[in-house]
């Protein structure tokens, strides 16, 4: 197969919030920016976000940045690094101004200003009661944002390559990246896209379970290229639970119904949350709730013929406040769950949602890696952000409203880092390899040629039950352990797939089989890190470490306080220290705690 080679100064994977707010960084600066992305750009799975992006702009209710630093830190179970926890905090207030005078259509106050609601984890004064924080477009936040950085980089002239696949990520001898290798959907043609930086903003990796709120299209594909590269992936055992998934199908029901006022409650009618969290109650963090509903599931407290989840409850607000505040959600429960929230309630079971793990970067969006005894080693040439990223700001837990925020900080901060290193100089053109695609096209050759093979459809779906089932809400250490050699079959299964349909145009079964290779990757980094994570901390829950006075909530920070580090070559693991001091040396570090709500 001929391979057309295309020549940018950066060149960015991917379209969703991460990827746009970066590249209208490098347009406006005069930088020839391509971005890739399987999907048009306002499909991005950012369109999804219902609830908000936060910001301590004090709109409502008093705020500063230091609440939200500390509502961060502690979400993140200690896990999180303060000194990009600091920087994505002082930061909030500006990028979220810059989006509003980009067009973004906040919802106003009566006074004018942006709209902001409370939000699970988002407190006043260091956890002393809830806080008005999220800044809000309805419960369509990020479709609206979506659609506001594409009309900007529409303005500032980025050039998208639309419907392509990246493949593969090209590296030098020296470690180098120097591109990537990529698929154009439409025709089957392979190009090298050679560049002087490479950004990966490509979203999470959701689909390896089974019940999930991610789109189809979130395979991994960011974070399954660097693995192959020879890139560790960073605490890939923290997933993040939703606690409000539609019950049987999965579509999330944004945690702005409860910041609304919205009430979960069990089979007896029972507010149950108040008995798990007393002072937050339904807006404690995600990880907290979703195992409060998931007892309450598993001790027959739950709804329905089989008792098999919750409830969800508005119907106490006033109609007209749920169709300003959430039509989006009264027409997912209406089509999704077949009732009508302003007179019943919505069916919700926890439901995997979010990635807090990635490609190991900085707080400058600089991908990082241990290197001569410094285990944060930026790679020239190489940078991330977004869901597929770990910078790392959520730690074991990720605070809602703070992913939006993560998207827009570090998509400017990955942006502004190219743009400095392009003008110092300090960026090159390197010289390509002779053999730059050859492991694209053999990945492609292999499909071409495959006979007698598994379904991909079928490898993917053991792949997904498997995960579901060993590494869930709660974990336990025999089901990990098999969960380990079941998904280290599945990866070799997945070897073998074959796809019937061998044509060049328009070939989904193709683009499937690849995307199954980045999810493998995922799964095998999530299970074998969760399975060597002897603790419980964040949405990291273990039966064989319960609460102590010893540990709290099962948290074995002496031993226990570091990054998790995955290498695909032979599933080894490294780890690394968490970064407990601040960005400044006047801001005081968070101090380790238990964590209560």
């Amino acid at each position: 197969m001929s391979v057309v080679k295309r020549t940018f100064d950066a060149v960015i994977v991917g379209a969703g919030g991460a990827g746009l707010r970066a590249a209208l960084q490098l347009s406006e600066a005069g930088m020839k920016t391509a971005v890739l992305t399987k999907v048009f750009p306002t499909r991005s799975h950012t369109v999804a976000a219902q609830g908000g992006v936060a910001a301590s702009l004090g709109n409502s209710t008093e705020d500063n940045w230091h609440w939200h630093m500390y509502d961060t830190v502690k979400g993140s179970d200690w896990l999180g690094d303060q000194d990009a926890i600091e920087f994505m905090c002082r930061k909030a207030n500006e990028v979220v101004v810059e989006l509003e005078h980009y067009g973004m259509p906040f919802d106003r106050t009566d006074n004018g200003k942006i709209y902001q609601r409370p939000f699970g984890g988002h407190s006043q004064n260091y956890g002393q009661s809830p806080v008005s924080r999220s800044c809000a477009a309805a419960d369509r936040t990020g479709h609206a944002m979506l659609h506001a950085l594409y009309q900007r980089n529409v303005r500032a002239n980025t050039q998208f390559f639309v419907e392509w696949m990246a493949l593969d990520l090209i590296r030098d001898g020296d470690g180098n990246v120097l591109g990537v290798t990529a698929l154009e959907m439409e025709t089957g043609e392979v190009c090298i896209f050679h560049c002087k930086a490479t950004i990966f903003a490509t979203g999470g990796a959701g689909r390896i379970y089974h019940s999930s709120t991610n789109a189809f299209i979130n395979t991994g594909d960011g974070v399954g290229m660097a693995a192959r590269a020879g890139i560790p992936l960073e605490d890939m055992e923290f997933w993040q639970f939703h606690p409000t998934g539609v019950a049987g199908a999965g579509v999330l029901i944004t945690e702005g119904v409860r910041g609304e006022g919205g009430i979960l409650r069990n089979g007896s009618g029972e507010r149950f949350m108040e008995r798990y969290a007393p002072n937050l109650k339904d807006l404690a963090s995600r990880d907290v709730v979703s195992r409060a509903m998931t007892t309450e599931i598993n001790e027959g407290r739950g709804c329905g013929p089989d008792k098999d989840y919750v409830l969800l409850d508005i119907t106490h607000l006033a109609p007209e406040t749920i169709m300003k505040r959430l039509p989006g959600i009264h027409e997912i429960a209406m089509q999704f769950a077949g009732v009508d929230p302003i007179k019943e309630p919505i069916p919700v079971v926890p439901t995997c949602h979010y990635q807090m793990g990635g490609i190991p970067t900085n707080y400058k969006g600089q991908v990082v890696v241990p290197k001569d005894g410094n285990p944060n080693t930026p790679v020239v040439g190489f940078y991330a952000a977004g869901e597929c990223a770990c910078a790392s700001v959520h730690g074991a837990n990720r605070l809602g409203t703070n992913s939006l925020l993560d998207l827009l900080v570090f998509g400017k901060s990955a942006g502004e880092t190219v743009v400095e290193d392009f003008t110092s100089g300090n960026l090159s053109l390197r010289p390509l390899p002779a053999d730059a695609a050859d492991v694209s096209l053999a990945r492609l050759a292999r499909l071409e040629s495959q006979t007698n093979g598994e379904s991909v459809f079928d490898v993917g779906l053991e792949m997904r039950r498997t995960m579901q089932k060993h590494a869930g809400v709660f974990r336990f250490d025999a089901l990990l352990k098999e969960g380990v050699a079941r998904i280290k079959d599945v990866a070799e299964r997945a070897k073998t797939t074959e796809i019937k349909d061998k044509s060049k145009v328009w070939n989904t079964a193709r683009i499937e089989a690849l995307e199954l290779d980045n999810l493998i990757e995922v799964a095998r980094a999530t299970i074998v890190s969760a399975e060597a994570r002897k603790e419980s901390r964040g949405a990291h829950v273990r039966d064989d470490a319960p609460d102590t006075a010893e540990f709290p909530n099962g948290r074995n920070d002496g031993e226990w306080l570091k990054h998790t580090l995955w290498y695909s070559d032979g599933d080894r693991l490294d780890y690394k220290p968490v970064n407990l001091k601040p960005m400044n040396d006047d801001t005081k570090p968070i101090v380790l705690a238990k964590r209560t709500y």
